[in-house]
């Protein structure tokens, strides 16, 4: 059984279109060999790829309430996001449970401050006079537990990954390289909970995140949605159009119409996008071939 590109089988001209047309041409093009199966992932892809798709969509609930909580703050006219660049940081969460618990004094809440903080208690005071409505309050607790409530279950998904890491074990073709140096990198808010770089480097052999541009996360999804064995593909061409990166030339009478790529909601191919745009001032050869290729 084949998963088959449906422009593959439009391509006859002059055939009746119908479902009982399709029922008798599909078979017969598949009994003459001329229809190319489309890459399938493997159940072990599947299963990393799930997770980590149940991820995202967590983090995008978080993300909503989290734009909620602000709401909330605006309405009660403090102007917290001014003076704290991250209201989702130590400070910026220790000022919003403190207002929760009944905290009304500007003085007092901007005492919890982090002594990392660019602005002082005295900027942070005057920013936190507003009006205490209790609707916008309930919003904002609302809000709140929300965020606290979508955050516990992406902890339990991240503990189910690095389990799941621990007990695949991809074929190498070649000789493992020596591990990887840890970095003293800090940590993001929205990277896994577990250490990806040694996980992957286990399971590839090789270490990803030595690509410029090519952090854990990014790794970690490239990984999960194309899988190990890159032999699915003869060249590069056929697996750049398979993540939709190829451009669509479009000509009529020897005018260029558009060289636009395809519409193509590919997670692999826009972690790649991201990975490339932020090589936009760097000084090394892929940062210039970014840049060139941008300014064609």
């Amino acid at each position: 059984m084949l998963l088959v590109d449906p422009p593959q089988v439009q391509k006859s001209q002059g055939r009746p279109k119908s479902d009982v047309h399709d029922c008798q041409w599909l078979p017969r093009l598949h009994t003459f060999g001329l229809l190319a199966g489309a890459f399938r992932p493997t159940d072990q892809v599947c299963v990393r790829r799930s997770d980590l798709r149940q991820r995202g969509m967590l983090l995008t609930y978080a993300s909503q309430h989290m734009q909620h909580r602000q709401k909330a703050l605006t309405q009660m006219n403090l102007q917290l996001q001014q003076v704290v660049s991250d209201i989702t940081g130590r400070t910026g969460m220790a000022m919003i449970r403190a207002i929760l618990a009944g905290a009304r004094d500007p003085v007092q809440v901007a005492q919890l401050r982090h002594y990392r903080c660019q602005h002082d208690e005295a900027a942070i005071a005057k920013a936190l006079h507003g009006q205490w409505r209790a609707e916008h309050r309930f919003a904002l607790a609302q809000a709140v537990a929300w965020y606290d409530i979508d955050h516990q279950p992406i902890a339990e998904g991240d503990r189910r990954i690095e389990v799941y890491l621990g007990t695949v074990a991809a074929p190498h073709e070649r000789p493992p390289q020596p591990a990887p140096r840890p970095r003293p990198s800090k940590r993001q808010r929205n990277q896994p909970g577990f250490e990806v770089r040694g996980a992957l480097h286990r399971m590839t052999g090789v270490d990803l995140t030595a690509l410029e541009g090519i952090d854990d996360t990014t790794a970690l999804m490239l990984v999960s949605d194309i899988g190990f064995e890159m032999s699915r593909w003869p060249t590069l061409k056929p697996f750049a159009s398979w993540l939709g990166l190829c451009p669509h030339q479009r000509v009529s009478g020897g005018q260029v119409l558009s060289r636009r790529t395809k519409l193509c909601a590919h997670r692999a191919a826009t972690a790649l996008r991201l990975a490339a745009s932020c090589r936009h001032h760097s000084q090394s050869a892929l940062g210039a071939f970014f840049r060139r290729m941008k300014a064609r």
